[in-house]
């Protein structure tokens, strides 16, 4: 983890380490949760009903990554091969090799925002240019991860790409598999799009050294979203697993309201619930990017000063 996301994490009074234990119910849901949409995608697909089977695969993609994110971090209660098993099945399925992007996931932790943050990049883009950058972004991902990742990181993604390949053309080369060939089409467009919302949605206008990640209130959008929004706690406490965030919020509310004041879909100014905290972040947050400024334009005018002094 960052060292200044440990200095933040050790400013807050909150128990933590109890979350992220797990039971074995929270497990098996853990697991479970893309497997009803998967199937109900298919077989909306396979029937015509494709309105049906978009939204199914849209929550197939979110839970997904929802599981897929647990297992990066190996917080889903299990032995760390079982959750490499896991990473290696929602590679075929999502189209996309998962140990790559744990490892270029990790490397965001470490140097979340900076400007070698591959996972982070579309986070400074608009939200259009996120968009249109979702292809681009998906395969720096990977390079980031070959480039980044161990001998064994690497035999992994080998594996799983030889995977993805065999999948793609059992689709395009059977021709009795429409649900599957719709199933491909969903992931290939959800990866896409993954630049934009799994990263800009939680980080945009947010700052390395600063409050790094965006959060959510409001306990239906969370459900609706599968906890994906609380990202500033995640990014906070990584070994908390997802069905436990809800009530990592709440610890951390009750400490501080200053990671409410950047809201995901802010439905209304938290900010005034706590002003004296909010304010105070904030402030802290100008003072660091006019300092950040200074520094840039500092060695310039000391290059303008050198060169006027030469004449």
């Amino acid at each position: 983890m960052h060292s200044h996301q440990q200095a933040q994490r050790s400013t807050l009074d909150v128990q933590w380490r109890d979350l992220v234990q797990i039971t074995p119910t929270e497990k098996a849901i853990e697991l479970s949760l893309p497997i009803p949409w998967l199937f109900g995608s298919l077989c909306a697909y396979h029937f015509g009903y494709f309105g049906i089977g978009a939204v199914c695969s849209f929550f197939f993609f979110l839970t997904g990554l929802r599981l897929s994110h647990g297992a990066q971090h190996y917080s889903l209660g299990i032995p760390r091969r079982l959750q490499d098993g896991v990473l290696f099945g929602l590679s075929m399925l999502m189209l996309a090799c998962m140990h790559a992007l744990q490892t270029s996931h990790m490397h965001h932790h470490r140097h979340c925002l900076e400007d070698d943050d591959a996972e982070g990049s579309t986070a400074r883009l608009s939200w259009w240019q996120a968009i249109l950058a979702g292809p681009k972004f998906i395969w720096g991902l990977h390079a980031t991860a070959w480039r980044l990742g161990s001998g064994l990181q690497r035999r992994w993604i080998v594996v799983e790409l030889a995977a993805i390949i065999a999948v793609l053309v059992w689709a395009f080369t059977s021709p009795d598999l429409l649900a599957l060939r719709c199933h491909v089409a969903a992931m290939i467009f959800g990866e896409c799009l993954a630049g934009f919302f799994a990263v800009w949605t939680v980080h945009q206008g947010c700052e390395a050294h600063t409050i790094v990640a965006r959060t959510q209130r409001g306990r239906w959008v969370n459900r609706l979203f599968y906890s994906m929004f609380y990202h500033a706690e995640h990014h906070l406490f990584p070994l908390v697993p997802s069905c436990h965030l809800s009530e990592l919020s709440e610890r951390i509310d009750k400490a501080t309201l200053v990671y409410t004041t950047r809201q995901v879909i802010q439905f209304r100014q938290i900010q005034t619930l706590q002003p004296k905290a909010a304010s105070t972040v904030l402030a802290n947050e100008r003072s660091h990017k006019l300092a950040r400024r200074h520094s840039a334009v500092e060695p310039s005018r000391m290059v303008k000063a050198g060169n006027a002094s030469g004449h």
